[in-house]
């Protein structure tokens, strides 16, 4: 059987998930979200978000994509294509006992797994900000919102925001 595709992604209100490689905010509170939301399970990222990050995360498996043969990611899965990438998640998240496999960023690889994707963790970030990774556009048709939530901001939160579940819509 295979593991749901799920993003787990925080976007501002025009679109923007990142800046030079950074996230353009801060927000604690999304990072612990993140974290519970990934737990236990492996993780696909880009060269790129892997670089910025500096270090696989613990408690998951993380698969980074890069198509540069000389990329290397010390501690982590590296896979040269977005099929290779699914197919050692796909292996990874069998050996965790895990049923979802996370796609954590950034854009390249959110634009490439859209159509796959099962389900989306989306953060709104109430902000506009410049940026140069994009999340990509969601048909309106393919996705149907189960979930909000609007927490209050904790301390060190620069934005306010909301968690959003998003269900692709299965004919």
């Amino acid at each position: 059987m295979r593991s749901k595709l799920v993003f787990v992604v925080a976007v501002a209100q025009n679109g923007v998930i990142g800046a030079c490689n950074v996230t353009p905010w801060r927000l604690p509170s999304d990072l612990r979200r993140f974290r519970d939301l990934t737990w236990g399970r492996p993780l696909i990222m880009g060269r790129r978000t892997f670089e910025s990050i500096g270090r696989p995360l613990s408690g998951r498996e993380t698969v980074a994509l890069s198509r540069d043969p000389a990329f290397a990611a010390p501690g982590a899965h590296v896979a040269r294509s977005p099929e290779e990438a699914l197919a050692r998640a796909e292996s990874l998240a069998t050996s965790m006992d895990a049923g979802e496999i996370i796609v954590a960023g950034g854009a390249q690889l959110y634009d490439a797994f859209v159509d796959r994707a099962d389900l989306i963790h989306l953060t709104e970030v109430a902000l506009t900000v410049d940026g140069d990774a994009v999340f990509p556009p969601l048909a309106p048709g393919d996705w149907r919102e189960t979930a909000r939530e609007r927490p209050a901001r904790s301390a060190g939160d620069e934005a306010d925001f909301s968690f959003v579940t998003l269900e692709r819509v299965r004919d």
